[in-house]
């Protein structure tokens, strides 16, 4: 199965990490079509080389190939958002996988979206779990 992981890059890396240990995780269930948004070289301002365009043109591609996004939405990004809303409009399984802070909320175009499979995570275990429920219950794989 093909999976798209959405991760914020322009809006800031500081969870990169724990998009690289999610993404690590997702492989359990198939092949991660956006691996590099887990790179510790990725920066806000290089995002593999290539215009905005063709970024986007190659972003969506990988979206409609994949039946399911997983979506780290704790740092605010536009271009996830985007992403998000796309593939609720293609009928993609869709999981946000949400780590509350101090003074933010989760966007309420994501966290009221009927359509969106919506968890708050406090640490990576909890989110791995979650995604392992998403795979078992929503998707109906197991790994």
């Amino acid at each position: 199965m093909k999976i798209y992981f959405a991760g914020s890059i322009r809006g800031g890396r500081d969870d990169a990490a724990v998009y690289a240990q999610l993404i690590d995780h997702l492989r359990a269930y198939g092949r991660v079509l956006t691996e590099h948004v887990g790179s510790s070289t990725l920066t806000v301002l290089d995002e593999d080389g290539g215009s905005d365009a063709f970024i986007h043109t190659q972003d969506v591609a990988w979206l409609t190939e994949a039946p399911v996004l997983v979506a780290e939405v704790s740092t605010p990004s536009l271009g996830v958002g985007y992403e998000i809303g796309r593939a609720v409009e293609q009928g993609k399984h869709v999981l946000c996988l949400y780590r509350p802070r101090d003074g933010r909320r989760l966007s309420a175009m994501i966290a009221g979206c009927p359509d969106v499979v919506n968890v708050t995570y406090h640490n990576l275990e909890e989110a791995k779990a979650s995604i392992d429920h998403f795979f078992r219950t929503v998707v109906s794989i197991a790994p």
